[in-house]
């Protein structure tokens, strides 16, 4: 049983801000969404509120294809918005916008969620980025994500683009994951023995009213409802583009890396959630600057050395899918920071320089659209 040929889709949302206030655009006009869509052709959608956008590449079988069609689409939504007097951001959440003030996106699929969450679902002003991985074997994706949940606080770590909530410094790296975990069915993924163990629970909460269907499972792992893959869902959205495509890479060959354990009768070993959900927590509050347990020697561990761990462990396949470039770029990102650090770093600088918290806000905003169009060619 192989991993098998190289397939992959990235999927990011962004959240939309007015360039002279900085502020949320509650209310784009439709004529921005209609001229991206014109533009890419079914591969960029609306969000559940209205300040909020979302791309998703082709399936790619390389990461310099995906590279490109990332680019491509990041670029082409930062030029739309241009005419229109807006910028796309690539943060978990915005630094100082009031959730209370935006506006759900007048389709029934997100009226129905609205009606469904309440007062949870208003709060959605979030972002994360979806990594899909092609896995044909059923039984193996459910295998696959049985395993590969003990990495998902360590690629969080890599994503953290959210510190702030509602204007103020929320003390963890990434906040999205507090707003998102208020939704049922979040967190590490349920753990099952084969696709049909998984498929007669889908059915019982279907049966039961519970949901439609298996979109509805909110998990920070998945098997998607639409395509052949394993999602990866945990990961706040990257400000940096190039920082998207590691974290895709190190997805990729970790699963990889568990297929060819499992060729040899090996496997990682499975963890209960309750561990997971701790370091998942110290991923969410201190990012890749600190640290995580490895629960394999029962003590707390530098983030970074445990990085490094995790690269020599998927080095064989990251050069044999062509991505090692991808994956030791992961050792930048925690040399440099997440974008949750570069946005604390522009924050403190502006308050320590006279602004208030408003205007140190507008500098974080500022930041993030040129950090946002970096490495996409277009024009900021």
């Amino acid at each position: 049983m192989t991993f098998g040929p190289l397939t992959l889709g990235i999927e990011e949302e962004y959240l939309l801000v007015d360039r002279v206030t900085r502020d949320l655009a509650s209310e784009p006009p439709d004529s921005m969404m209609e001229a991206c869509q014109a533009r890419l052709q079914g591969q960029v959608m609306p969000e559940f509120l209205q300040s909020q956008i979302e791309v998703g590449t082709r399936v790619c079988t390389t990461f310099a294809e995906a590279r490109a069609d990332l680019r491509r689409l990041r670029a082409t939504v930062i030029e739309v918005a241009a005419d229109h007097g807006l910028a796309p951001i690539a943060a978990g959440t915005h630094p100082f916008a009031a959730w209370q003030g935006q506006k759900p996106t007048p389709k029934e699929r997100y009226q129905l969620l609205a009606r469904d969450l309440a007062g949870v679902a208003r709060r959605l002003v979030i972002c994360g980025m979806h990594v899909h991985a092609g896995i044909e074997d059923e039984d193996l994706r459910i295998d696959l994500m049985n395993q590969v949940s003990y990495f998902l606080p360590h690629l969080l770590a890599l994503s953290t683009s959210s510190p702030f909530w509602q204007g103020e410094d929320s003390g963890l790296m990434s906040y999205r994951l507090s707003i998102f975990d208020s939704l049922p069915r979040t967190g590490p993924p349920e753990r099952f023995e084969t696709w049909g163990d998984y498929q007669r629970m889908v059915r019982r909460m279907i049966g039961a009213g519970l949901i439609q269907d298996a979109s509805k499972l909110w998990w920070d792992v998945r098997p998607s409802a639409r395509y052949p893959t394993l999602e990866l869902r945990i990961t706040d959205v990257c400000t940096r583009m190039e920082d998207t495509l590691t974290i895709a890479a190190l997805y990729v060959c970790l699963l990889s890396m568990l297929t060819r354990l499992k060729a040899m009768n090996q496997r990682w070993r499975i963890y209960v959630n309750v561990l997971i959900r701790e370091n998942r927590w110290l991923a969410q509050r201190y990012g890749c600057g600190g640290e995580l347990v490895d629960f394999g020697k029962g003590t707390r561990v530098p983030y970074r050395d445990l990085l490094e761990e995790m690269i020599a462990l998927v080095r064989e396949d990251a050069e044999a899918l062509g991505c090692w470039p991808e994956v030791q770029r992961a050792r930048d990102i925690v040399e440099r920071g997440t974008s949750a650090h570069g946005q604390l770093d522009v924050y403190r600088a502006a308050l320590a320089a006279g602004a208030d918290r408003i205007e140190a806000g507008r500098a974080v905003v500022d930041w993030l659209i040129t950090e946002t169009a970096r490495d996409t060619g277009a024009t900021v």
